[in-house]
């Protein structure tokens, strides 16, 4: 078995005090969330409601799944009921949708809103001025079961570390702004998940306090 513990002591240590870990486990088996959980992991990641589905069902019921990667609104239902937060918000129309589903089941889903920095069109989530419009238009606002908790984004996939650092930083600046104009006496918003296998040394030094890291930890995917 690949060596998940030693893996995930040695992503922990390179984290500061205050910088959650979300463990992407998507594609990888029960026995590597396991093994994480045994080193006292508790937030894991997953991006296919199915597969999704069969790892609630089977593993410990105190861990906390956080939903990346795109959602479709018609499956937002399946996931309601017991996704601890959906990190890919990237319209008011799934916003709408959760706040919706979340209601059946008398829940409050947590929720991030996805911004694209990246230069990749291929990545979704607002432009800065698609999520300012969304946010000063105000609809949100009435929606009593979703909790808007911070901001995610992936920076562009490239080796040009100071690009890298430059977007996180553009989202950082953008997190304060929107915290001081909307959220500035609600203390649920202060998540700032950006930062992967790859970049998530860079991303705690550039305003990131929730880091989304899996491959460094469970190895190549298995799909």
């Amino acid at each position: 078995m690949y060596d998940v513990k030693g893996n995930l002591r040695e992503v922990l240590g390179n984290l500061p005090a205050g910088v959650n870990l979300v463990a992407i486990s998507k594609f990888h088996p029960n026995e590597y969330i396991e093994a994480a959980y045994a080193e006292g992991q508790r937030i894991f990641g997953e991006s296919h409601e199915q597969e999704l589905a069969r790892k609630v069902e089977s593993l410990p019921k105190d861990i906390e799944w956080h939903f990346i990667g795109h959602l479709q609104t018609n499956k937002v239902k399946y996931i309601a009921p017991y996704i601890s937060m959906i990190e890919s918000v990237d319209s008011l129309k799934l916003l709408k949708e959760i706040n919706k589903q979340a209601a059946k089941h008398d829940r409050v889903v947590k929720v991030l809103l996805e911004l694209h920095i990246a230069e990749e069109e291929t990545k979704s989530g607002f432009s800065f001025d698609d999520c300012r419009e969304l946010l000063e238009a105000g609809e949100w606002r009435t929606m009593e079961h979703v909790q808007i908790c911070g901001i995610m984004m992936m920076a562009s996939n490239t080796d040009d570390e100071q690009q890298i650092a430059q977007e996180f930083d553009a989202a950082y600046a953008f997190f304060k702004e929107v915290k001081e104009k909307y959220f500035a006496d609600d203390d649920a918003f202060c998540e700032r998940s950006w930062g992967m296998s790859h970049d998530y040394r860079i991303a705690v030094k550039h305003g990131s306090n929730m880091v989304r890291v899996g491959t460094t930890i469970f190895g190549p995917r298995i799909y």
